[in-house]
Order: C-alpha cells, then structure tokens, then sequence
C-alpha cells in the first residue's frame, strides 16, 4: 500500500504536495488516531502531527491515556496537504476514504480517536458539528470510536478547547484503552 499511496495522483492534491503523509505507529496498536489531514510541517516532514497541533496531541495523549507516540498509530483522511491548510474537499476526502479504509483495515485497532469534524466523518460515519458528537463512544464495526476537537482548534480555543479534549480522552481510557 505505501509504495502505491507515495505515487498517487487521484486528486489534484498531487500537483501541490511536496510528500504523501502515510501515517506512523506500530502495526496493530491498540490506538489509531485519525486527523483531517497534513499541514505544512507534515508536508515537509513526511509525518503526521509533527507540528504544532501534533505536539498538542502527542502531549495530551502521553497526559491522560499514557501513551508514547511509538504505542499508537497515527494517520490523516487525507494523505496530501490541501493549500494552505483548507479542509479537504468531500471529493478529494473521499478519493483518500479506501486508503484510510485500509489502513483501518490492516492496524485492526481496538479504539479509533477521530480528531476534527472531518476525522469524525470519515473514519467514524459521524456527520454532525464536534459540540454534539466529542466524547461520545462509537462503533465502526468492532472499533471503539470516539470523536474530539483536532488539537488546531485547541490552540485557537485556549484551555476551554483542551479541556474538553482532556475529559474525551478519559472517555476513551474509561472504555478500557
């Protein structure tokens, strides 16, 4: 799957992407985090959440669940940057939805963390604002899922935004992660 994902032209991301951002983790952790897709320090990295918001996310993860970034799998709906950091369009999120199908697919996680409205969409089938959805518990297929705010909006929200990240986080460790 990588080595056709890296040369993929599908949509028109391609023409402006400088790297395809795959995902990272360990295959088969327990954890899959999902994001709306790459910003510009992915893009350049060729990693998913080493920005800014990534920081945010690695940090509250590590805080409230525990978890190393090396125990979780990390991946976005979108694999390639949209200019500027504009939400993916439906048309190029779902072109992206069998790549993040399979990757679901082949990390069998136990718990799925869909971060954003766009994660929340794609990965979970939830089609709602985050102010309804956050902290509710979720099924795709046997996946626990939970939806909460993309970190992006925690450091444009301040403390209120990450403590509502904080208490969804305990939802999910409350589910048995």
């Amino acid at each position: 799957m990588a080595h056709e994902l890296a040369s993929c032209t599908k949509c028109a991301l391609h023409h402006t992407r400088q790297r395809v951002v795959i995902g990272s983790g360990p295959l088969n952790a327990r954890l899959m985090v999902v994001g709306e897709a790459p910003g510009r320090a992915e893009d350049e990295g060729g990693a998913p959440f080493i920005g800014r918001s990534g920081q945010l996310l690695v940090r509250l993860i590590a805080e409230e669940l525990g978890l190393t970034r090396d125990e979780y799998f990390i991946t976005n709906v979108v694999k390639c940057r949209p200019p500027k950091n504009r939400t993916p369009s439906v048309a190029e999120a779902t072109t992206c939805q069998p790549w993040l199908d399979q990757q679901i697919a082949t990390q069998q996680p136990s718990y799925l963390l869909a971060v954003g409205a766009t994660a929340a969409r794609y990965a979970l089938g939830l089609v709602a604002p985050m102010r309804e959805i956050h902290g509710v518990a979720s099924l795709r297929g046997d996946v626990v899922g939970l939806a909460t705010y993309h970190p992006a909006a925690a450091l444009r929200g301040g403390p209120n935004v990450v403590a509502v990240m904080r208490h969804d986080l305990t939802v999910l460790k409350e589910l048995g992660l």
